[in-house]
């Protein structure tokens, strides 16, 4: 059996969990689902469903990975009871951590193509339609979608061959301090915008009115599903870095340092998006064109918008590529638990599957558009969020849940030494009737009404 990898820090550690954690859901999504709730009181009953489900749920993948050394295509095996089938769970899980990936390098490669574009000052001069018509002519070229995909496969793959604490863990290392420092900078313009406190005001503080407007529930529900994903747990994502550290650390305290980093870095999105939105008379519920017609619109208006628009796509480019990186390196490893080949050879066969599996969602927008799996205005990228962010990961967060807390799977007792082993923050031991019962039944309230909520 092949010597388990280990990184060379806990800094890497967390750096590495967080950039997993850390990507379009929070600097895209979070920001434009913010807006269209009302700002502050979203944000608030965002931050107790991260606390009530959010950390729980990572601890836990943190530990069977941790437990187990070895990626979720073999944790189970590893942990279960003799004759019990929780095995099966690994294949849904890499299932979904392969399509994930076949839309997100997609959505991904459209930014590193903006990040082009805005650096080569290709939006200067450009009115709203025209700025409109290149996400337009963007989306619609099987060529270009295609192309700036495979790049954003290659530059992946590249990272993690290289190794996992001299390509994975340093590159990551680098690119989460990067995004920190262009964030900050990105943030101060914004705030300092004329008329920016508007922006700000609306985002920070609490009101009723998004529940007057929408509904309570539906206020809930969103964000207690933006806070549910915004952490990447339910595939397994999280399990593989569980592997590969040591036992000197507690994992809830580590998962919660994961949190509040994941949860600042959507928070300072908010902080750059809203006061600039208020600054240019911009609506801060755009919706998802907000970053690549909105946003792009705004910086034509400021001074020295090329350079701050580069900037942004910089900052948005390794936010999604830190998570491109974290679970391209799950994948890997997969691979290799499974075979025993090397890393290269993984890196190689997956880079070759991965492209073929994201050429439907590339071409969805353009060569073929005509497929529509939820009838008209949808298309395969839809499909494939659907299948992961509606079922796999609510349904892999309650199966990681059962198994870690029940007598059928891993049990209780042996969850809890796992995850309290070392030295920080203790697991919540005395909230058990909370995790067996509760928070179950959270997860599958939440499962339920999110496909009705789809369909109707």
């Amino acid at each position: 059996m092949q010597q388990r990898e280990r990184l060379s820090s806990r800094l890497g550690f967390i750096l590495l969990s967080a950039g997993c954690a850390i990507g379009l859901g929070n600097v895209w999504k979070f920001p434009f689902i913010t807006g269209r709730y009302g700002g502050a009181i979203f944000v608030l009953i965002y931050l107790v469903f991260l606390v009530i489900f959010g950390i729980p749920i990572m601890a836990m993948e943190f530990a069977v990975g941790r437990a187990s050394q070895r990626s979720i295509s073999k944790a189970f095996h590893e942990l279960e009871p003799k004759g019990s089938k929780w095995h099966v769970v690994s294949w849904a899980a890499m299932a979904g951590n392969y399509l994930i990936m076949m839309f997100y390098t997609t959505v991904s490669g459209w930014i590193l193509a903006y990040l082009v574009y805005s650096a080569q000052g290709k939006f200067v001069g450009l009115n709203t339609d025209e700025v409109a018509g290149v996400f337009g002519t963007l989306t619609e070229s099987a060529g270009s979608s295609v192309f700036w995909m495979i790049i954003i496969c290659l530059m992946g793959f590249a990272i993690c061959a290289i190794g996992l604490q001299k390509g994975v863990e340093f590159i990551t290392k680098i690119m989460m301090s990067a995004l920190l420092l262009v964030l900050f900078v990105l943030t101060v313009r914004a705030v300092t915008l004329p008329g920016a406190m508007a922006g700000i005001e609306f985002y920070l503080k609490p009101t009723l009115a998004p529940i007057r407007e929408f509904g309570l529930w539906t206020v809930i529900y969103a964000a207690m599903g933006q806070a549910f994903f915004t952490l990447s747990v339910g595939i397994g994502s999280m399990a593989i870095f569980g592997s590969y550290i040591n036992r000197d650390r507690r994992l809830t305290g580590e998962a919660i340092n994961i949190t509040i980093l994941d949860t600042a870095i959507a928070l300072l999105s908010g902080l750059i998006v809203f006061p600039a939105c208020f600054a240019f008379g911009v609506s801060a519920d755009a919706g998802p064109p907000l970053i690549f017609i909105t946003l792009p619109n705004i910086f034509n208006e400021m001074a020295g918008g090329r350079v701050w628009g580069t900037l942004f796509f910089v900052f948005l480019l390794f936010a999604a590529l830190s998570t491109v990186v974290a679970v391209f390196e799950n994948i890997i490893a997969f691979a290799r638990d499974k075979t025993g080949c090397s890393r290269l050879k993984a890196c190689i066969v997956n880079a070759v599957i991965l492209v073929m599996l994201s050429l439907p969602c590339a071409l969805g927008f353009n060569a073929w558009r005509g497929v529509r799996p939820f009838g008209e205005g949808s298309n395969i990228l839809d499909l494939e969020d659907f299948i992961v962010s509606y079922n796999l990961l609510p349904l892999g967060a309650l199966l990681f849940l059962l198994f870690c807390v029940t007598r059928y799977g891993w049990k209780w007792e042996s969850f809890i030494a796992e995850v309290d082993a070392g030295k920080g923050r203790k697991f919540p031991a005395k909230l058990k009737p909370y995790f067996v019962f509760g928070l179950p039944l959270l997860l599958l309230v939440f499962y339920v009404f999110g496909i009705i909520n789809f369909f109707s």
